[in-house]
């Protein structure tokens, strides 16, 4: 019954967003996760008001904050399947039709910003991008937004792996995720981003994961008293635009999409610095103590671990970009 409403929810929504843009010849459905302080959002309303002036009112562009159209999940489903949504930002959640976009979510892989930029802006991220586009049936990467690393928020410092033992934290739905929590010993519950609030609330689970921009658009503050440092993963989500609904565009119109995507690219990430700069200091404003001397090498130990478990086995696919990402590490 919820699964019904959340569709029809989601058939209503699309329909108002129909008729405002019905003067345009071509509409854009835009949706992601996160509230509309935060720069991926920004960076939606850039693209939104470029291609709209570019393409001269032929396009219409509609963002949808907030997880309003679904989670993540649901959303890249809808782009691939013609569902309505046009434009997703997502990454190793793409592992669900592509194993291999798993090495996103790998903690620990890359180990610094320039590290991070190193592999998405070269031949590395190139190979992702085809991958993103299963042989043409997938998403066209239009940008890149990096990411800050991700940390753990709890109601109780933890600085070592001892620390974290028998918690339940949330993590996305990613085995690779699930795998290295359960080495660091927690109770890793897989979770949509939209509950976390409320779960962490009503003490469903003890602690989550993610970048401060997340923590604090979440307003996890409210709910978590300690900002532990493991900066345990690293890496960049895709602003992607179904194939399908790309080649529905006219040539010109599709070259307008594409220019405007990585200005907003720098745009984003230009926002982005300044909001990395600041977080930290705001995050700390809203009572949160910040735990910096973290083991970070303890944690890293056991993630590489469970990492190499993985690839033993039944994620053995992931070890040539592995061992490509590896070497891709800027020399000190």
């Amino acid at each position: 019954m919820q699964r019904k409403f959340f569709f029809a929810l989601v058939f209503a929504l699309l329909l108002i967003s129909s008729a405002t843009a019905s003067a345009a010849q071509y509409n854009i459905v835009v949706t992601h996760i996160v509230d509309e302080t935060h720069s991926w959002h920004k960076a939606c309303e850039f693209f939104k008001q470029e291609v709209e002036k570019r393409s001269e009112g032929k396009i219409a562009v509609t963002v949808y904050p907030n997880s309003q159209l679904g989670n993540e999940i649901d959303t890249i489903q809808s782009a691939l399947t013609g569902g309505g949504v046009d434009v997703v930002i997502t990454g190793e959640s793409m592992m669900t039709y592509v194993p291999e976009l798993g090495i996103l979510g790998v903690p620990y892989l890359m180990t610094s910003d320039a590290h991070v930029e190193a592999v998405a802006g070269g031949e590395i991220g190139k190979e992702i991008e085809n991958l993103m586009l299963m042989d043409g049936a997938g998403f066209r990467c239009l940008a890149y937004f990096v990411r800050g690393p991700r940390d753990v928020t709890a109601n109780k410092a933890i600085r070592t792996p001892d620390d974290i033992k028998g918690m339940i934290i949330r993590t996305p739905a990613s085995t690779i995720t699930v795998s290295t929590f359960e080495a660091f010993g927690a109770k890793p519950t897989p979770m949509a981003f939209s509950e976390v609030f409320t779960s962490l609330q009503s003490g469903t689970i003890q602690g989550q994961e993610n970048p401060l921009a997340m923590i604090k658009s979440g307003n996890f503050y409210e709910v978590q008293k300690f900002l532990c440092k493991t900066e345990h993963l690293r890496t960049w989500l895709y602003f992607a635009m179904s194939e399908q609904s790309y080649q529905a565009l006219p040539a010109d119109l599709q070259k307008i999409v594409s220019e405007v995507g990585k200005e907003m690219q720098k745009y984003e990430h230009e926002l982005f610095l300044k909001d990395e700069a600041e977080l930290e200091g705001f995050l700390a404003s809203k009572g949160m103590t910040i735990v910096n001397d973290v083991d970070q090498a303890a944690f890293a130990k056991l993630a590489d671990g469970a990492m190499q478990k993985l690839m033993a086995g039944e994620y053995k696919y992931l070890k040539p970009l592995y061992d490509k990402i590896k070497a891709a590490e800027p020399k000190k």
